[in-house]
């Protein structure tokens, strides 16, 4: 078995130093960090995580949780991109992941407390931002280090939380809609509960009142963040007096139902509807046609939300913030004029 006195001797360091480079010690400089771990994976020493863990009172796990129904949620390109940017950050920080999977509010808050008093993480990634959410207010009764991707309401703007300006995005992706010649503006949404939707619905409103357009309840739907979802959305639209000619839905796997359940119905995109959408997840680029969405940088949010929650696991008098990521319009083919 290769101890660390055996990782000292093959890179000329002290086992104490080893022993700082195993804790990410700042002290120790890159060079002796990159030079020490090169040789414990080549002699394949493996850290003691548990004696570790005991003496530095970590786990240097963190928690991370995903919406009810994760199943659902793992069927949106969203969730394992997001993951990836966290896995990013952990993989080079040296930590481990532990993913929630309960199927209710109620399993997920359970979840979270085990997580919680069993000392298996020390932090926690909320994938979500809800209204009255029983998670975050156990996490916050218990001064427990948590980050969230979304936006907090406005009781708990304290919370640290990593985002986009999805209201000034929602606005202009209506806007290019308004500019294209549509007046007629439908609006897909995930649940009302839920504060992306909600600002991204923001904007769209305004961009329909600045543009002296009507606001009409009938064209605003809201579903599931799944494909079923988009298609269910599409049926209610088409059975209108008065079709829209041109939709905004807030995800592009909603926007996949939608391309569908038109296309069954004899009904063109972008000829007959144009359609614009968010998230920029890879299957935006490969549908038929190529869709114009919001890239919101799903891999930035994760690993941003990652380095914010380890820094306040290391100091928790570290101040809350607002961290925001740039979003991009990608321009493509599912829009015409009027």
């Amino acid at each position: 078995m290769v101890t660390i006195k055996d990782v000292a001797k093959v890179t000329g360091v002290s086992p104490s130093t080893v022993s700082r480079v195993i804790a990410d010690n700042p002290r120790i400089s890159p060079a002796t960090k990159k030079k020490v771990r090169e040789a414990m994976e080549h002699l394949g020493y493996h850290t003691n995580i548990h004696a570790r863990n005991l003496v530095a009172k970590s786990t240097k796990a963190i928690g991370v949780i995903m919406p009810s129904s994760a199943d659902k949620a793992l069927q949106n390109p969203f969730f394992p991109e997001v993951l990836r940017g966290i896995g990013s950050v952990i993989h080079e920080r040296q930590y481990s992941l532990t993913l929630s999977s309960g199927e209710t509010e109620q399993e997920i808050l359970a979840e979270v407390q085990r997580m919680v008093y069993g000392s298996y993480v020390d932090g926690v990634i909320l994938l979500y931002s809800r209204v009255d959410d029983p998670v975050m207010s156990f996490l916050q009764e218990r001064d427990f280090p948590f980050v969230m991707v979304g936006k907090p309401f406005e009781k708990l703007q304290e919370i640290t939380h990593v985002d986009n300006d999805n209201f000034t995005a929602g606005k202009q992706i209506t806007n290019y809609l308004i500019a294209s010649g549509h007046e007629k503006i439908a609006f897909i949404g995930g649940s009302k509960d839920l504060f992306v939707t909600r600002d991204r619905e923001s904007g769209y409103q305004s961009a329909l009142t600045d543009a002296g357009l009507p606001n009409n309840d009938a064209y605003k739907i809201h579903t599931e963040f799944l494909k079923s979802g988009g298609r269910e959305a599409v049926e209610r639209l088409l059975s209108l007096p008065v079709r829209p000619t041109a939709i905004v839905v807030t995800d592009d796997l909603m926007s996949l139902g939608v391309l569908s359940t038109l296309e069954e119905s004899g009904v063109q995109v972008p000829r007959d509807i144009s359609l614009v959408s968010f998230n920029n997840a890879y299957l935006s680029e490969i549908t038929r046609p190529a869709l114009t969405t919001v890239d919101i940088h799903i891999h930035e949010l994760g690993a941003q939300s990652a380095r914010a929650l380890i820094e306040r696991t290391v100091d928790k008098t570290v101040p809350s913030r607002r961290i925001i990521v740039p979003y991009n319009i990608i321009y493509r083919n599912s829009v015409s004029e009027q």
